[in-house]
């Protein structure tokens, strides 16, 4: 969810019906109020989408609905399984286990007969058999277009993403475009059939029907996958787990400044969902304030694109004497589904219970304006549900990644004579750099390496400093298939087991990869730089270089710890007999003096780097299966790397800005929202933590001079980085030729002027458009054959799939450590409080740097709870019951950066596991 915030004023109603919208709202809506108006706004709408199916359904708006093509071998013809579904039941009130039974039991009673066809062919059908089509509406007619347009220019309307809470369905947020608290969307009526991560359109409902908030028990959702720091619920921005933000942005091995930090990773939240305390229990909430705060709420009126892709994995139950199944998520955000029988197994309907814990994939096809319940298909059965492989392809197919095969036409755009050479021709165009001692650095297993790098001592003392990286635009020509699929891919995918390639792994792993001793083209940037890393000269240009070795970062690393040791053959990988193991040695260490430098001047310069845990696995050879895992360490060869690619993408960022004002690619980090800024600050306040939040560097500075130096200062420092990490927006690709104010393309992490990726173009498509604006820029290759507009269009929709791959990372993470937890639990290990809710709190396990959430109704043992706030700083007192009667009842307090004892266990529903914590020793 990587989005700039537009803002606007706070007015009345009756003011803004005749307000004209400020300069600073005309920027924010004009190029959206352009596309409204344009005749070419529903191809704008459908530029990214898959093969589509317009429903109209005597609808103002169009809707999208993702779906097969009459031409796809997946499409089959509508049939009569449609029928009404009853909404007696208001599912935005019930809790999930009353959702399901109110579906089942609705979709069995109140269905219109079997064979009935869900639109209804003439006013006969519609007065006898009580069809759909003679239902009250359900959910609101979308807004015209112009009357959208037209509500956005008077700042009666608002545009954003949509957030369900993955705890509360019923629970929806949209950013409010003036920084203030979320527009809340009460119920599934109010969200107007629209998903999770849909750009939406709301309207603000009176204020007599906005949110009263008591306290964090009253929007416990606000949040669900990050616990409350302290601020109050009117004061948290942010609502559900939304895609981690890019707060560290810093380049991690290949130069990517969002993949070292994972921002605020989504917590997986499976423990048992907390009761609502009784009347007269022991369970209480203590508070120190009882005023009365009310949230805005609203509705939406129209959804501008479907970002959601509108399929989802989970089950399917059979319901008797129908001819349609019910489809049940394993994400309850996404509605139940009604799916045609013919859709099912052959002997579904005589033997369901055989597919019980069989995963399958649906497609949502259409939502009636008058159901809860959406229609659709059943794409393709995975297998058993709790198995890796079934559990990947459902976690790749609901985000809408692209793993089939390339096809023919696109592998035509390879070199089909093999094994291939460069063309002497070819060699002759370029510098010839196949002499110098040039290397790579990458994680072990890593096969795409797509960057290497070279350092050469001079006669003057300084340095000569190479960054190389792959020249894949050599190879995918602008405009031919293979441009194409990898324009729509946009990225790889990262998964624990895998990876799912942008480009055809003939490219990606042997043509495009700098592998050791074998000639590649390469685009490249050279510095002289003095010991201290001032540049004196820099170059650009096209290359050509031969890697003398394939270094992991352990080799690095192990030259870097031992400066003086001799390295023999056997220690490392086979290296090219024109360079000694002593200069290559040599090099490294040079590269790390210099990173280290510059390293420091960033920091003293003012950016900011918020690390966080990331897990890492080892694998069984054979059967797939995780054997372990640990905590990923960055280390200073990582550094090393980090730097470098940093240099390289700000070098690369000034020329093409320089060369292409109006037309260059590049990324910017907004600054973080200062309402949840000053929030926090409080907060830290309150908890006699001395974080200065008023710059980039001033953070960076005080988290690593505040949190003590003991045993415990790095988990205090991961707690406090998480807080840190939910008011920070996220970095965005963008064209210079959109924004005219330069101050809007600073990069906040980095405090950097300009800043772009160019280091990772065999897996990132951005690169790939900056390797061609730089070959245009220095006169080695064609003018990009792209406006501004259509650059644009490429960067939101990179920006889309990036959003898409982490998210995808992360579940993979969570899949492979359920897998773990239930083959190799129960685990045990110390915790730390992160954040406190009414009935529930919190853990960072820190031996897995996973984050849990512990119910206190769900803890066997305990007597009673008490939650209170003393100021912002939010308290817990747990008292367990007497394990003796002589000795008494045990008292355990808790507030944040407080050490537990947790057990993870492994549930009985596949891939969930729940932390449990374990009860305190009586002291002596």
């Amino acid at each position: 969810m990587e989005s700039t915030k537009g803002r606007s004023s706070t007015r009345s109603r009756e003011t803004k019906r005749d307000h004209h919208p400020t300069p600073t709202q005309k920027d924010a809506y004009a190029r959206l109020l352009s596309q409204h108006q344009s005749t070419k706004f529903q191809s704008y709408l459908e530029q990214f989408a898959q093969p589509s199916l317009l429903i109209h359904d005597g609808e103002a708006g169009p809707q999208r609905t993702t779906a097969c093509s009459p031409g796809d071998k997946n499409w089959k013809k509508r049939g009569p399984y449609y029928t009404e579904c009853a909404d007696s039941c208001d599912t935005s009130r019930l809790r999930q286990n009353e959702k399901e039974k109110c579906m089942e039991k609705s979709s069995r009673q109140e269905q219109s007969p079997a064979g009935s066809n869900m639109w209804c062919s003439n006013e006969k059908a519609k007065k006898n058999r009580g069809g759909r089509c003679s239902k009250k509406r359900l959910f609101e007619e979308y807004m015209n277009m112009q009357d959208v347009s037209s509500g956005l220019k008077r700042g009666e309307l608002f545009q954003g993403s949509l957030r369900i809470n993955p705890k509360k369905f019923q629970e929806a947020f949209v950013p409010s475009p003036d920084g203030t608290a979320d527009i809340f969307l009460d119920g599934v009526v109010a969200r107007n059939r629209a998903l999770n991560g849909d750009v939406i359109v709301v309207q603000i409902l009176p204020p007599e029907q906005w949110k009263v908030l008591k306290s964090e028990a009253d929007v416990e959702g606000l949040n669900a996958s990050q616990s409350v720091p302290g601020p109050t619920a009117l004061k948290l921005k942010t609502a559900e787990a939304s895609p981690s933000p890019d707060v560290i942005v810093e380049a991690q091995d290949c130069g990517d400044e969002d993949s070292l930090v994972q921002g605020v990773h989504n917590i997986s939240l499976q423990g048992k969902a907390p009761e609502t305390p009784k009347k007269g229990d022991q369970n209480t909430i203590s508070r120190t304030s009882t005023e009365r705060a009310l949230q805005r709420t609203g509705k939406v009126v129209y959804i501008v694109e479907q970002k959601h892709s509108r399929a989802a994995s989970g089950f399917i139950k059979f319901l008797p004497d129908k001819n349609f199944a019910m489809f049940a998520p394993v994400d309850h955000r996404v509605p139940r589904v009604n799916v045609p029988l013919e859709d099912c197994p052959a002997d579904f309907a005589s033997r369901p219970g055989d597919y019980a814990n069989t995963l399958f994939v649906c497609r949502i096809m259409h939502w009636p304006a008058d159901s809860n319940f959406a229609e659709g298909r059943l794409v393709k059965s995975l297998g058993q549900a709790g198995e890796i492989e079934p559990e990947t392809e459902g976690i790749l197919m609901e985000y809408d990644v692209d793993f089939s095969e390339f096809s023919d036409d696109v592998l035509a755009c390879l070199p089909q004579v093999l094994p291939w050479t460069i063309p002497h021709e070819e060699i002759s165009r370029r510098r010839d750099l196949r002499n110098e001692c040039i290397f790579t650095i990458d994680p072990a297993t890593a096969r795409d390496l797509d960057d290497a790098l070279s350092c050469k001592q001079l006669p003057d003392g300084n340095f000569e400093v190479g960054v190389h990286i792959a020249d894949v635009g050599y190879f995918v020509e602008e405009g031919n298939a293979l441009d194409f699929i990898a324009s729509r891919r946009a990225t790889s995918v990262y998964l624990v087991q895998k990876v799912v390639p942008m480009l055809p792994r003939l490219l990606c792993e042997e043509l495009c990869s700098l592998n050791p001793l074998i000639d590649r083209l390469t685009f490249s940037v050279v510095w002289k730089l003095s010991p201290e890393g001032k540049i004196l000269s820099e170059w650009f240009g096209r290359s050509v270089i031969r890697s003398c070795v394939k270094l992991s970062y352990d080799h690095a690393q192990s030259m870097i710890d031992a400066p003086d040791k001799l390295f023999t053959a056997e220690e490392l990988p086979p290296c090219s007999p024109e360079h000694p193991i002593d200069e290559i040695h040599q090099a490294v260490l040079n590269l790390h003096s210099i990173a280290r430098r510059l390293r420091s001047q960033r920091f003293e310069g003012g950016a900011l780097r918020l690390d966080q845990m990331k897990l890492a696995f080892t694998l069984d050879r054979e059967s797939g299966m995780p054997q372990g895992c640990y905590i990923y360490q960055y280390r200073d060869s990582n550094k090393l790397v980090e730097e470098f690619m940093l240099l390289a993408n700000m070098a690369t960022a000034h020329q093409l800005y320089r060369t292409f004002p109006g037309l260059a690619l590049l990324r910017r980090h907004p600054p973080p929202q200062t309402k949840m800024i000053d929030d926090l600050q409080e907060f830290c306040d309150q908890m006699g933590l001395n974080i200065d939040f008023s710059s980039a560097g001033a953070l960076h500075s005080s988290l690593h001079e505040t949190l003590g130096n003991d045993q415990y200062t790095s988990p205090r420092k991961e707690v406090l980085t998480n807080m840190c990490s939910r008011p920070m927006q996220m970095a965005v690709y963008f064209c210079t030729g959109v924004l005219e104010d330069e101050t809007l393309f600073r990069h906040y992490a980095l405090n950097v002027p300009l800043y772009t990726h160019f280091t990772s173009p065999i897996r990132r498509y951005a690169d790939v458009i900056v390797h061609r604006l730089l070959a245009a820029s220095i006169e080695t290759g064609p003018r990009l054959g792209l406006t501004g507009e259509e650059v644009q269009k490429q960067a939101t929709h990179c920006n889309d799939k990036k959003t898409s791959s982490k998210r995808v990372q992360e579940l993979s993470s969570e899949l492979f450590f359920s897998v773990f937890v239930k083959e190799s639990g129960p685990l045990e290990s110390e915790a730390m409080v992160m954040g406190m809710l009414d009935q529930s709190f919190d853990v960072l396990v820190l031996r897995y740097g996973v984050q849990k959430r512990i119910y206190c109704n769900s803890l066997e043992g305990l007597e009673s709870y008490n939650y209170r706030k003393v100021g912002k700083r939010p308290e817990m007192t747990l008292v367990w019951a007497a394990e003796d009667p002589e000795v008494g009842s045990t008292r355990q307090e808790l507030s944040v950066f407080t050490l537990v004892e947790v057990q993870l266990k492994a549930d009985k529903a596949p891939m969930k596991y729940s932390a449990v914590l374990k009860r305190p020793e009586k002291a002596p």
